[in-house]
C-alpha cells in the first residue's frame, strides 16, 4: 500500500507552494512540509488560504483544509445570557497594546485533547516579527489592568486570519472574538478566517465553506488596500458592555 506524501518545500521563502487542490484528504488539509517561517512565506501562505501548525519535534507542517472554518463579521454570534452578562461589565477591549503577552497566553492556554502547544518557540518569534511590521495583531480583553482574555491573527489587505485566543476569565475569548467582528464589520472588512470547526466555534456562529470558495474570496480581499501598521488608535477603546447591543443588531440584521 502507498501512502501520499505532502510536498517538501524547499529553503527559498519566494518559491510557491503547491496548488491547495493537493492538499491531502487524511490528514484533511495537508499540503506541504518544510520551508521557513520568513514574513515573506506566512504572508504568500495566508493569501493563498494556507496557514503552518506542527509540534515541537516535527517539521514546518503547512495546511489548507476542505471545508474551512469562517465567520462572518456581521454573524458573530453571543448568546442572550451572556450578552445580558456584559450590560454591566468593566472589560475594556484594545488592540496591539499587549501582543507578546496574548501570545504566550494562547500558548499556555488548556485544550481539550492536546498535551502541551504548537505555538512554539519559533512560531512565537515568527509571529512577532509580523506584528513587528503590522500584519499580525492582538485583541485584548481587559478587567482594570488584568489581561483576562484575547486573541491573535493576521491582516492582510481586508481579511483577517484568527490564529489562536484564550480566556483566563469566563467569556474572555467571546469578547475578544465580539469585539474583533464589531471592528471588523465597522471597516466593512466581510471575513474572518478561524481554519478549522469545532463545537465552540459553531456555537459563536462560525460557518463551513468550500475550500474553493474560501480560496477564491481570501484571494479577492487580500489585493484590497487595508491600512499598514498597528490597529491601537483605529481599534480605540471599546467597552465590553457596548456588544450587548451591537451583538443584538447584527443578529436581527441577518
Amino acid at each position: 500500500m502507498s501512502i501520499e506524501l505532502p510536498a517538501w518545500l524547499g529553503d527559498d521563502p519566494g518559491a510557491p507552494f503547491p496548488p491547495v487542490s493537493r492538499a491531502l484528504r487524511e490528514p484533511d488539509g495537508l499540503l506541504a512540509a518544510g520551508g521557513d517561517l520568513s514574513p515573506a512565506r506566512l504572508l504568500d501562505a495566508y493569501t493563498h488560504g494556507i496557514f503552518p501548525w506542527y509540534s515541537e519535534g516535527q517539521p514546518i507542517l503547512w495546511w489548507s483544509p476542505d471545508p474551512r472554518t469562517v465567520f462572518r463579521t456581521d454573524a458573530v454570534h453571543l448568546s442572550s445570557r451572556f450578552r445580558r452578562s456584559l450590560r454591566g461589565s468593566r472589560w475594556e477591549v484594545r488592540a496591539d497594546t499587549a501582543f507578546a503577552d496574548v501570545i504566550d497566553a494562547c500558548a499556555s492556554a488548556p485544550r481539550a485533547g492536546q498535551r502541551g502547544t504548537w505555538i512554539t518557540t519559533d512560531m512565537r518569534n515568527a509571529y512577532v516579527a509580523l506584528h513587528g511590521l503590522g500584519h499580525a495583531h492582538s485583541v485584548e480583553v481587559f478587567d482594570g489592568d488584568a489581561l483576562v482574555g484575547g486573541l491573535y491573527g493576521v491582516a492582510i489587505g481586508r481579511m483577517f486570519f484568527g490564529e489562536s485566543m484564550f480566556s483566563s476569565a469566563s467569556g474572555g475569548s467571546k469578547v475578544a472574538l465580539a469585539a474583533l467582528a464589531h471592528r471588523l464589520r465597522q471597516w466593512e472588512w466581510p471575513l474572518l478566517d478561524a481554519q478549522v470547526e469545532n463545537a465552540h466555534l459553531l456555537r459563536l456562529g462560525a460557518e463551513s465553506w468550500p475550500r474553493e470558495r474560501f480560496v477564491a474570496t481570501v484571494e479577492a480581499l487580500c489585493r484590497q488596500p487595508g491600512p499598514p501598521g498597528p490597529w491601537t488608535a483605529r481599534f480605540d477603546h471599546l467597552p465590553a458592555r457596548d456588544l450587548a447591543a451591537s451583538a443584538v443588531a447584527s443578529q436581527v440584521a441577518r
